[in-house]
Order: C-alpha cells, then sequence, then structure tokens
C-alpha cells in the first residue's frame, strides 16, 4: 500500500526546507573526516585549520537545518507520530552536540586537541551521519514526509 503523504509546515511553495538545508553540513562534517586525516598525514596547519572551518560550519549549517526538521516534528501531527521521526531527531541532536563539540575543542588551538580527540570526534560524528540520513530518507521513502506526489506529477506533465 502506497503511504500518504505527509506535507512540510517549514516549505516554501510546497517544498520542504529541511531536505534542501542539510546537504552542505553534511557534506561539510564529512569532509572534516578527511580533513583531519590530512592533517594526521601530512602535519599541515592548513588542514588543521580547515577542519576548524568545517566543523564550525557544519555544526551551524546543522543547527540550522534542523529548525526546519524539529518545526515540522512539533507541528506536523503524522511526523510526531513516526518512531523513525523521532530516532531520527534524536539522533540528529546527539551529532550535532558532538559537531559543536568537536568544533569548540579546535576554536582556541585547533591542533591542540585534534590528535586523538578531534579525530575520534570527526569519525562519531559521519558515523552518527550515516545513521541520522538512512533515517531521513526512511521518512521519504517509506512515510513520503514532505512528498506531495500529486503535485510533482502534475508539474513533470507541464514540461
Amino acid at each position: 500500500m502506497k503511504p500518504e503523504p505527509i506535507p512540510s509546515r517549514a516549505a516554501i511553495n510546497g517544498h520542504p526546507l529541511h531536505p534542501m538545508l542539510i546537504h552542505f553540513p553534511v557534506a561539510m562534517l564529512v569532509a572534516l573526516v578527511g580533513s583531519d586525516a590530512a592533517y594526521v598525514y601530512t602535519g599541515d596547519f592548513f588542514w588543521a585549520r580547515a577542519s576548524l572551518w568545517l566543523a564550525g560550519v557544519g555544526a551551524l549549517g546543522g543547527w540550522i537545518s534542523g529548525v526546519a526538521g524539529i518545526i515540522d516534528l512539533a507541528t506536523v501531527p503524522h511526523i510526531r507520530r513516526l518512531i523513525t521521526a523521532w530516532c531520527h531527531s534524536i539522533l540528529a541532536v546527539m551529532l550535532l552536540s558532538l559537531a559543536s563539540f568537536n568544533w569548540l575543542l579546535r576554536v582556541g588551538d585547533p591542533v591542540e586537541y585534534l590528535i586523538p580527540w578531534g579525530v575520534y570526534m570527526s569519525l562519531l560524528t559521519a558515523a552518527l551521519i550515516s545513521v541520522t540520513g538512512y533515517l531521513g530518507g526512511q521518512l521519504v521513502y517509506e512515510h513520503a514526509v514532505g512528498v506531495d506526489i500529486e503535485e510533482a506529477y502534475a508539474k513533470t506533465r507541464h514540461l
């Protein structure tokens, strides 16, 4: 049975904001693993400074995107009833807390806590991103959260 679409309240012209905003923070926090690895491998301060920026921009962007997600969770009853939505939200808060802490570790001196704590936090954050992203995909593809199938079909017919 096809799920009934669940519209997003945090949307522009029917397009949900959370899925639009989350791509850059995810990319930054995943790239942070590579940047940390580059510093460990080369010892070049450039990579430590790049990691500082990736951690900060990734965490900030994630919190901004999370506001749109929490608006949907708090204001759409159908979303609130989904266990997957609650798991996704709880894991997202955990990973953004780790990402923010990771950034705070680096603010004063990008190198001081990079090994081992910064690397560990980056790897743990990336692991949480994969689980949280999987649950977010379930919300879209299995529960049709933020998907308006009829509108999408109508728009493609006019192209």
